[in-house]
C-alpha cells in the first residue's frame, strides 16, 4: 500500500505560480510511477503529468507542457508539481496518484491522495 498526501493548493491570479507537493509513504518505491491528475467542476478527471520514481522520466498533458514541471525528491519521498503561467482553465482539484509500474500511462493508477484545490482567478 502507498499513502499519498497532497498540499500546496490555493488561490492565485492568472499568470501566477503554485507548487503542489505529494508526500508518499507506506513501502519502498522501486517500481512506482507518480502522477498528477485534476478534475474541474462538471468535467472528468484528466491526466496532468507523471514521473517514473526510479529514473525521473516524465510525461505531460499537452495542455500543461511548457508551464508545469513534475519532479521528485527521493530522499523526502515527495513528488512536486510546479505550475507556472497559470490560467483560469487550470482551476480544478488536483490529485496525486501512484501506480505499481515503471511505464508512464495516463490511466489505471492504484493509489490516490485526497486532492487539493487550485483556483486561478482571471
Amino acid at each position: 500500500q502507498v499513502q499519498l498526501v497532497e498540499s500546496g493548493g490555493g488561490l492565485v491570479q492568472a499568470g501566477g505560480s503554485l507548487r503542489l507537493s505529494c508526500a508518499a509513504s507506506g513501502r519502498t518505491f522501486t517500481r512506482l510511477v507518480m502522477g498528477w491528475f485534476r478534475q474541474a467542476p462538471g468535467k472528468e478527471r484528466e491526466f496532468v503529468a507523471a514521473s517514473v520514481w526510479s529514473n525521473g522520466d516524465t510525461n505531460y498533458a499537452d495542455s500543461v507542457k511548457g508551464r508545469f514541471t513534475i519532479s521528485r525528491d527521493t530522499a523526502k519521498n515527495t513528488v512536486y508539481l510546479q505550475m507556472n503561467s497559470l490560467k483560469a482553465e487550470d482551476t480544478a482539484v488536483y490529485y496525486c496518484a501512484a501506480k505499481d509500474d515503471v511505464l508512464i500511462t495516463t490511466r489505471k493508477y492504484d493509489y490516490w491522495g485526497q486532492g487539493t484545490q487550485v483556483t486561478v482567478s482571471s
